[in-house]
């Protein structure tokens, strides 16, 4: 599961910019520190024509091409992995439209009991900025004409790290790798394992993440009562 994100710091672009080996065409756009489904945020995309990498704008919640009415029916945010290549929601979006949602971090709720749930803050060990994998889809109103673009996130099995808390994580893509997974290659199926755990961190935060409303840098401190272990802060 992936369902709340932290896209802040301006040195995503540039992280992903060198890597690519050019400058990205980026939109302009709000950090948010609490992205949620339903929100437009950036991700990155290689145009099929000109091969350039764009930052563009995306609501988080995928709408298929084939759908006759975007209100009606599921707007998944997540793919799972395991089934991505076959099922008709996602399989030529996975084949044709990959794209990557650069972060600083994510959050995961983790189930305590009676239906109370804590938080936690995921990010790299190193705080740097990284890359979800996701798929995207064009939507064209049929009268209007107006495009609707949207992504979802893919998840895999939890790393070491994360299974503390939940039994999925999103599937992320090295940096050594982002030019392979927004290529034309048909199923880049080795990128989609576990992330390793001993290059992440994780910490409980306050319950305040659990509103979109709040958006705010405090999101990300430990909660009060966090407990400090080398392996998660």
């Amino acid at each position: 599961m992936c369902g709340r994100i932290v896209q802040a710091s301006p040195s995503e672009l540039l992280a992903l910019g060198l890597v690519i080996g050019e400058g990205l065409q980026a939109g302009a756009g709000q950090p948010r520190f609490n992205g949620a489904p339903g929100q437009e945020l950036g991700v990155v995309r290689r145009h099929p024509q000109t091969g350039r990498y764009h930052l563009d704008r995306l609501l988080w919640g995928l709408v298929p091409f084939w759908l006759a009415d975007p209100t009606g029916g599921r707007r998944p945010i997540n793919a799972k992995a395991e089934t991505v290549r076959t099922l008709p929601s996602f399989r030529e979006a996975y084949a044709r439209r990959r794209c990557l949602l650069p972060v600083d971090g994510f959050f995961e709720w983790q189930q305590m009991g009676r239906g109370a749930k804590r938080p936690h803050a995921i990010t790299m060990r190193d705080r740097a900025p990284f890359a979800l994998a996701g798929l995207w889809e064009n939507w064209r109103h049929p009268e209007t004409g107006t495009w609707i673009r949207t992504f979802c996130v893919l998840t895999s099995e939890a790393n070491s790290l994360i299974s503390a808390i939940h039994h999925r994580m999103p599937v992320i893509i090295p940096p050594r790798a982002y030019v392979r997974w927004l290529s034309g290659e048909a199923d880049p199926a080795d990128l989609l394992a576990s992330f390793p755990a001993d290059a992440m961190a994780l910490w409980p935060v306050s319950t305040r993440v659990n509103s979109p409303a709040n958006d705010d840098a405090a999101l990300l401190d430990p909660a009060a009562d966090a407990v400090v272990e080398d392996r998660l802060l």
